[in-house]
């Protein structure tokens, strides 16, 4: 019986790690390719893209309800802004609103289901994580000079931000049992709303800054997410394997 479960321990790990491995493969190479668009060369295009993609990525991944009410928020107010600005889309003003909504959705969520400072400490775990493997990343690629495809790109985020962030977040939901619980859900739900609100941006508000024609740049983007998500995926899923193999409980931040 604890060999069976330790199978399907190890195949869940496999199927979770490889499908949030997935998600953040994309986004990040979505991200990574919308800011080389934008001109934004050097460390700083994966430093960003790896950053973001881990923070949306870790809160919907261990606090998904907090995190679903901030994008919904998120998505309501970036609509009301369109309509009342008549599609004149800028960055401060539509993720600064939505996050706002995102702030009074999350407030709401804590008032009705108390969560206490877990999602936030696994928001920040996702942060923190993101920031340290886009820079041992950016200084690996730059001092080696090798250049790499999305696919390898991809599956190298996710497996350093994935062992990172296994072995942080325990260390900082301890850490955050002194934060008051009712401020944890607003911060994160207000966090992913104003991705979203910013993601409507790079959609709406962006096209002018880019070097190229606005639809070759958006098909560049679209071209770059498959082998982003693949290689997310793969990614994801051998970390999950090789964590869960060394005895570490992968449940537990879930």
């Amino acid at each position: 019986m604890q060999h069976r479960d330790k199978v399907a321990a190890i195949f869940m790990g496999l199927f979770v790690w490889g499908f949030a491995g997935a998600l953040f493969g994309a986004l990040f190479a979505g991200l990574y390719q919308l800011l080389v668009g934008l001109g934004i060369a050097g460390w700083l295009p994966l430093l960003i893209a790896a950053t973001i993609a881990a923070t949306t990525t870790s809160a919907f991944y261990s606090a998904m309800p907090v995190a679903l009410a901030g994008a919904m928020a998120g998505v309501l107010a970036s609509i009301a802004y369109l309509i009342a600005t008549g599609h004149q889309v800028e960055l401060p003003l539509i993720a600064g609103l939505a996050g706002l909504a995102g702030v009074l959705a999350g407030g709401f969520y804590a008032w009705a289901i108390s969560s206490g400072a877990r999602p936030l400490a696994q928001t920040f775990s996702g942060l923190l994580a993101g920031l340290l493997a886009g820079t041992v990343l950016a200084l690996l690629l730059g001092l080696s000079g090798i250049e790499v495809g999305m696919f390898t790109l991809a599956a190298g985020v996710v497996a350093l931000v994935g062992s990172i962030y296994q072995f942080s977040v325990r260390r900082l939901a301890h850490a955050a049992d002194w934060l008051p619980g009712g401020l944890s859900a607003p911060v994160v739900a207000g966090l992913i709303a104003s991705v979203v609100g910013a993601s409507v941006w790079i959609v709406g508000g962006t096209t002018a800054g880019l070097h190229v024609a606005p639809g070759a740049a958006f098909e560049a983007i679209l071209a770059e997410v498959p082998a982003g998500l693949l290689g997310g995926a793969l990614g994801g899923a051998l970390t999950g394997l090789l964590l869960e193999s060394l005895g570490i409980d992968l449940q537990a931040i879930a």
